[in-house]
C-alpha cells in the first residue's frame, strides 16, 4: 500500500508540476506580447479572441472522452486498448467533421466572427484546436500507462519550442504581427504530434459499437459540465467584440482587458497547485471518520492561503505591472476584481467534492450553468456601458452564483461543517489591508508604496501564524 500511494505522490507531483511550470512559462509570453504588439494595433485582442475560441472547440471536440477513458479502461471487464482506440476514433470523428466545416465555409464563418479580411487566422487555429483534440487521449493514455516522465516531457518540448520561436520570430527576425502568433502555435503543435506516431502504432485498433454507445452515455453529461466551465472561464472574450458598441475599437479594448487578465491569472495558478496537491487527498479520506472536518479545514486553509496571495499581489502591483507593456496598464483596475472572481471559482471546486462524493456530478453541471447564464447576462448588459469592467464582474457574479448554490445545496445534501467565522475573519482583515494599501497616495516612489504595502503582509501573514499555524505545532 505504501509503494502504491507513493507512486500516487510521484506521478501527481509530475503532473502538477508539467501543469504549472507550463501555465508559468507560458505567461512569460505576454510580457513579450504587450511589448511587441502595441495596444493600438488591436492585436493582442485577436489573440484573446482567438484563444477563447479554440479553448471553447477544444472541450467540444474531446467530448467529456479524456474522463470517459479512464472510468472505462480502468473496468477489468474492458480491454484498455480497445476503449482507447473506441474513444479516439469518435474524438477524430468529430475532429475530421469540425475542419471540413471550417475549411468549406471558411468565407461565411470568418465574416461573421470579424475576420472576413485574415480567414487565415481562423484556418490555423481550427488546425492547432484539431491537432489539439487529437493529442488529449495519446496524453490521457500515457497517464494511464503511468508514463507521466514521457507526459511532461512531451508537454515542456512544446512550451520551450513555442517560447523559442517567439523569440526568434518577435525579437530577432521583428516579425510582431498576430499572424505570427497563430502560426508558431500551429507549427509547434503539429511537431508534437509527431512523437505521438510510436505510442499510436503499438496499440491493439479495434473499435467496438456497443462500447462506445456506454461510453457516450457516460461522457455527455462530461460534456455539458465541460462546456459550461469553460464558457465560465472564455465567455466574455467570445462576445466582447460582438457586444462592444464600437467595432474599430472593440479588439483594442479587448487587448487590454486580455493583457490584465493574464496578470491576475497568477491566482489561477496558486489554484492549479493547491487542487493537485489536495485533490488525491479527499478521495483518499472518503472513507476515513473524521473526512468532513479535514474538508472543512482544507476549505479554511484555502481561503487563507489565497487571501495572502491577493494581498501579495496587490501589494507588489507596481513592480508586477512591468511584465505588460506600459500602454495596457490602463486595464489593471480589472486585477482585484478577476482576482477575487478567481478565488471564488476556487472555492468552488473545493465544494464540488460533495457531489463528486456522492456521484451526483448532475448537480456540478447545473450550478455552472446557472454561473454561466449570470456571466452571460451580466456581459450582455454591461458591455456596452462599462466595456471590459463588465466583464471582470460578470466573472464574479457567475462564480459567486455556482459557489452559493452549491454551498446551499450542498448543506443540505451532504453538510460539512466549514469554519465560516473563521473564515470571515481573515476575509474581513484582508479587505480592511487591501483598503488601506489602495489609500496609499498614487504618487509615491513604487519601492515606497511595495515597502508600506509589504508591511501589511507580513502582518497578515503574522496574524496566520499565530492564530493557526502554531496553534497546529503546538497540537
Amino acid at each position: 500500500m505504501n509503494s502504491k500511494l507513493s507512486a500516487l505522490a510521484k506521478d501527481t507531483v509530475i503532473y502538477g508540476l508539467s501543469s504549472i511550470v507550463g501555465r508559468f512559462l507560458n505567461y512569460l509570453l505576454v510580457p513579450l506580447y504587450t511589448h511587441y504588439m502595441p495596444k493600438a494595433s488591436g492585436d493582442y485582442g485577436v489573440s484573446t479572441n482567438m484563444y477563447a475560441y479554440t479553448a471553447l472547440f477544444f472541450v467540444i471536440l474531446t467530448f467529456g472522452m479524456e474522463t470517459t477513458l479512464f472510468r472505462f479502461a480502468n473496468d477489468e471487464r474492458e480491454c484498455p486498448d480497445t476503449v482507447f482506440s473506441t474513444g479516439f476514433a469518435m474524438v477524430g470523428s468529430l475532429t475530421a467533421i469540425f475542419i471540413l466545416l471550417v475549411f468549406g465555409f471558411i468565407t461565411p464563418i470568418s465574416g461573421y466572427l470579424g475576420y472576413a479580411e485574415h480567414p487565415d487566422y481562423l484556418l490555423m487555429m481550427a488546425s492547432v484546436v484539431a491537432l489539439d483534440a487529437l493529442q488529449a487521449l495519446p496524453f490521457c493514455y500515457l497517464r494511464f500507462q503511468h508514463r507521466p516522465i514521457r507526459f511532461m516531457s512531451l508537454k515542456m518540448l512544446f512550451i520551450f519550442l513555442n517560447i523559442a520561436l517567439n523569440l526568434i520570430y518577435f525579437v530577432l527576425l521583428g516579425k510582431t504581427s498576430v499572424f505570427y502568433v497563430f502560426f508558431i502555435n500551429l507549427l509547434c503543435t503539429g511537431f508534437i504530434t509527431f512523437f505521438f506516431i510510436p505510442d499510436l502504432i503499438k496499440i491493439h485498433w479495434h473499435f467496438d459499437g456497443k462500447l462506445l454507445r456506454r461510453m457516450l452515455s457516460y461522457s455527455w453529461p462530461i460534456l455539458v459540465l465541460g462546456v459550461t466551465g469553460i464558457l465560465n472561464q472564455v465567455a466574455d472574450k467570445i462576445l466582447f467584440p460582438k457586444v462592444y458598441p464600437d467595432e474599430a475599437q472593440a479588439n483594442v479594448e479587448l487587448g487590454v482587458y486580455g493583457s490584465c487578465v493574464k496578470v491576475a491569472m497568477i491566482m489561477a495558478m496558486i489554484t492549479q497547485a493547491f487542487r493537485y496537491a489536495y485533490e488525491p487527498i479527499v478521495f483518499a479520506k472518503s472513507k476515513d471518520a473524521d473526512k468532513n472536518e479535514y474538508y472543512a479545514l482544507g476549505m479554511k486553509y484555502f481561503i487563507i492561503f489565497t487571501l495572502l496571495a491577493f494581498l501579495g499581489v496587490m501589494g507588489w502591483l507596481p513592480v508586477i505591472r512591468h511584465m505588460i507593456g506600459a500602454d495596457y496598464w490602463e486595464g489593471l483596475r480589472v486585477i482585484p476584481i478577476v482576482m477575487v472572481a478567481e478565488i471564488m471559482m476556487g472555492i468552488y471546486f473545493n465544494l464540488s467534492f460533495w457531489y463528486k462524493l456522492i456521484d451526483k456530478t448532475i448537480y456540478g453541471a447545473l450550478f455552472s450553468l446557472a454561473g454561466c447564464v449570470m456571466l452571460f447576462a451580466v456581459n450582455l448588459w454591461g458591455i456596452p456601458h462599462y466595456s471590459y469592467m463588465a466583464c471582470a464582474w460578470g466573472g464574479v457574479a457567475g462564480y459567486g452564483t455556482a459557489m452559493l448554490l452549491s454551498y446551499f445545496v450542498g448543506q443540505r445534501l451532504y453538510p460539512i461543517p466549514y469554519p465560516l467565522r473563521s473564515i470571515a475573519f481573515y476575509t474581513i482583515i484582508a479587505a480592511a489591508f487591501y483598503y488601506v494599501m489602495t489609500l496609499i497616495p498614487s504618487e509615491w516612489p513604487e519601492w515606497q508604496y511595495v515597502g508600506t504595502s509589504s508591511v501589511l503582509i507580513l502582518a497578515f501573514a503574522a496574524l496566520i501564524y499565530k492564530k493557526e499555524l502554531r496553534k497546529t505545532q503546538q497540537a
